[in-house]
């Protein structure tokens, strides 16, 4: 799976998208649209069928390999906007020659998917979102602060650092943007041990998905995803754009035990669109289970060429 053509995106606003592609050169496009925002395409070249999909990979803006790294402050935020990524979505799909793509999301690829479907279905043949999260004001006030009934001590202090219990995501995303690394570290660990305690509850994967010291990586997830969600993910209510997704078949994957993205999302997103199948899955909460990952090899059996 190690790719076979690979380079860096010149998409303006002095960025430089990394790219890959793996899998057939001849087989069914696709896209992997990572989580995070912000976060690592781990996982993201196992994601398809090899010998039947093309997979393309990239770095969203300030993340990854891509420049300039989100980590430095320097870099200039107010280019990194979902608009952003969605042009340079389609830059990139236009470089590679492609017609139309199967879109791959999961957590905050699946906003990205979403927004972009709905901006371009008629490149879109198919759609397979995993943990589905619409980054509406609704999920975001459960996440950063809702879910805190069941963490009462861990909200505490998380709230505690942000120094503005009633606006948390504002507050950590103004401290992201200090010029003081110690202030960006700080703020990084708080804001990672919050996530990871969010997910602390469920029986499979890694205890600690985000956890560990203050790296560079880490700093800019946190800077990306507090920089997103102060402001909604910079989307409108794609729940209630779904119609414009009408004629994309979809598959749809959710734990319900996903206490990050609540499992109701998942099934208005159902509802309000006819082509997509929804499975919610018992056992499994954001990071997934081993019937999970059953779920996610059907859902790429059923749209393999």
């Amino acid at each position: 799976m190690e790719p076979y053509e690979h380079g860096m995106l010149d998409v303006g606003d002095g960025n430089q998208v990394y790219w890959e592609v793996v899998g057939n050169p001849d087989g069914k496009p696709a896209v992997f649209l990572h989580g995070g925002p912000g976060g690592p395409a781990k996982g993201a070249r196992k994601a398809l069928d090899a010998e039947k999909f093309r997979l393309v990979i990239f770095h969203q803006r300030g993340c990854g390999l891509s420049t300039p790294h989100a980590s430095d402050p320097a870099a200039d935020m107010s280019v990194n906007t979902t608009a952003h990524l969605i042009s340079d979505m389609e830059e990139l799909r236009e470089h590679l020659g492609i017609g139309k793509w199967l879109v791959f999301g999961g957590s905050w690829g699946v906003t990205l998917g979403v927004a972009y479907a709905q901006r371009h279905p008629e490149r879109v043949s198919e759609m397979i979102l995993i943990a589905i999260t619409l980054a509406s004001a609704r999920e975001l006030d459960w996440l950063y602060k809702g879910v805190s009934r069941f963490f009462p001590e861990a909200w505490a202090r998380f709230s505690a650092h942000a120094g503005d219990p009633a606006d948390v995501v504002r507050a950590y995303a103004d401290l992201m943007e200090s010029p003081d690394h110690a202030v960006r570290e700080r703020a990084a660990l708080e804001w990672v041990r919050w996530e990871d305690t969010v997910l602390s509850l469920e029986n499979y994967g890694k205890p600690d998905v985000f956890a560990g010291r203050a790296s560079e990586d880490m700093i800019a997830l946190v800077r990306i995803i507090a920089h997103y969600y102060a402001n909604l993910g910079f989307v409108d209510d794609l729940l209630a754009d779904a119609a414009k997704l009408a004629g994309i078949p979809a598959a749809l994957i959710h734990g319900r035990r996903d206490l990050s993205c609540p499992a109701d999302t998942a099934w208005r997103l159902a509802q309000a669109w006819p082509e997509a199948e929804l499975t919610l899955v018992d056992d499994s909460g954001h990071k997934g289970s081993p019937a999970f990952a059953e779920a996610i090899g059907a859902a790429v059996r059923r749209f393999s060429p």
